[in-house]
């Protein structure tokens, strides 16, 4: 039997690319999880960890720390997952043999599976599953000295395909704004977290916006469709996913889902417009080809699922049918909101609450918060307590779980979760109350911006947190005070 179909060198450069932006990724995701993981989720976070623990089998969510969990523990997971990304980064594992490499390669994938799978809400990003599932695809592409897998190549095409086609769809079938091409009218003000153009993006000719929109059909529903094509139109289509996926990127803030679609669309470039020159193939060996056969098979058999997902009327968006996060679908935004709400957390240290009260904001780093503050540039980075107070604002029993819990920690001025704030109010000392109060957000106009400087015109709609204290037992109470 012949195997000269098995490999493709003119993929070479391509899959040296692929590899290291990934491992760029993996690095980030482990480390946000050492500056976030322990104050979201740690033995005295908002959702500590061995409290779900306590309560789900290992067969719901396979982890590492169903063996054992302590915050120390944690961090020489996540400080191991780093560590061994910088060397995939940096190219030090190049050179091993293939089984090596795999190993390796699985590394970060088994401890970031396991941190994701009892991350509970901080960690239901389909992002998350995206890392995940491109994650267990790196493992098999194998060290430059072999040929680039083909059969594997044409898994991440399938993956990048799932990607955009599934966001199409669900954008196709949801609001009908995408329809009628009136969706970036809202987006750009109303998405989770604006970054520093989005006011420019929003500010836009509405003509422009419905081409945007129009071009995003084309982009989503058209294009993966060529990816599966012969070169160059292979490039060609990745080209357009690349050059969308960084319109994206200048436009909003939605962590490493876009630089990792990037990611997933380097893989389909032809290896030879990379300045790179590959060495000369070694031989491959027949396990590894048939562990490679085997992945096929099984990712053939598991996209029984997201196939009928995509087809069928009730098309989900960002699940995983299995707990290893593999060969899941994706999708994002089938819904636009129309109008922009936020969640402003304030304290006061004065000894009673009157009407003339004090009250001073905690700021977050990415959301949206003092009207004069240009939106920054977050992503690739993902910060997760910003993320998750923009679903609160949708709807107050997204934080039903822990937002009592983080009223509790701003009272006790608890030092880790005052890190993923950018600006304490109280450095020092604690507020004796807090609340949390619920504005309208909107973008000033061109005219207002010039007049008076500021980025957002708000004004308080409702209540989240209503005012409390710390009783003298721990345990957070009402004032009874108005708010």
């Amino acid at each position: 039997m012949s195997w000269d179909w098995f490999g493709d060198q003119d993929y070479w450069a391509s899959r040296l690319v692929f590899q290291r932006m990934l491992a760029a990724i993996y690095l980030l995701a482990f480390l946000v999880a050492l500056n976030q993981f322990r104050a979201l989720l740690g033995e005295r976070g908002l959702l500590p960890v061995p409290r779900f623990l306590s309560r789900t089998p290992f067969r719901e969510s396979p982890s590492l720390f169903h063996a054992h969990y302590s915050d120390r523990f944690f961090v020489a997971v996540a400080g191991t997952g780093a560590l061994v990304s910088a060397v995939l980064v940096s190219g030090l594992a190049d050179g091993l043999p293939v089984w090596a490499h795999m190993l390796l390669w699985a590394v970060p994938w088994v401890l970031y599976l396991s941190i994701v799978n009892v991350g509970q809400v901080w960690y239901s990003f389909g992002w998350e599953s995206l890392l995940l599932e491109t994650g267990f695809l790196a493992i098999f592409l194998g060290p430059a000295h072999v040929e680039p897998p083909v059969l594997v190549l044409w898994l991440l095409l399938w993956l990048l395909f799932r990607v955009e086609f599934g966001a199409g769809m669900i954008k196709l079938r949801g609001d009908r704004c995408w329809r009628d091409l009136t969706c970036l009218y809202y987006h750009h003000e109303t998405q989770p977290m604006p970054g520093p153009l989005s006011w420019y993006f929003h500010h836009l000719p509405r003509p422009l916006h419905k081409v945007e929109v129009a071009a995003n059909h084309v982009a989503q529903l058209v294009v993966p469709f060529l990816l599966f094509a012969p070169q160059p139109v292979a490039t060609v289509a990745a080209g357009v996913v690349i050059v969308t996926q960084g319109w994206l990127v200048l436009s909003g803030n939605f962590a490493w889902l876009n630089v990792i679609t990037i990611t997933l669309a380097v893989s389909a470039v032809d290896g030879g417009l990379f300045p790179l020159t590959p060495p000369q193939p070694g031989e491959t060996p027949l396990w590894y080809r048939a562990v490679v056969l085997g992945l096929t098979a099984a990712t053939v058999v598991l996209s029984y699922w997201p196939i009928r997902n995509l087809l069928g009327r009730g098309q989900i968006m960002n699940y995983s049918f299995n707990r290893l996060h593999l060969v899941n679908t994706y999708g994002a935004f089938g819904t636009i909101t129309r109008d922009r709400h936020e969640v402003v957390i304030e304290g006061t240290d004065e000894p009673a609450v009157t009407p003339e009260t004090r009250w001073r904001e905690y700021e977050l780093k990415g959301k949206p918060g003092d009207p004069r503050r240009r939106p920054p540039q977050i992503a690739p980075y993902h910060l997760r307590l910003d993320w998750q107070l923009w679903f609160v604002s949708l709807s107050s029993r997204y934080g039903t779980r822990w937002l009592p819990e983080l009223a509790t920690k701003l009272l006790i001025a608890d030092r880790r979760t005052l890190k993923l704030f950018r600006r304490n109010p109280f450095p020092g000392s604690a507020p004796k109350f807090v609340r949390a109060r619920l504005f309208h957000y909107r973008y000033t106009t061109r005219q207002e911006r010039r007049e008076t400087g500021a980025w957002w015109v708000r004004e308080p709609v409702g209540t989240v947190i209503r005012t409390c204290r710390l009783a003298e037992d721990g345990t957070v109470v009402p004032v009874g005070y108005p708010d």
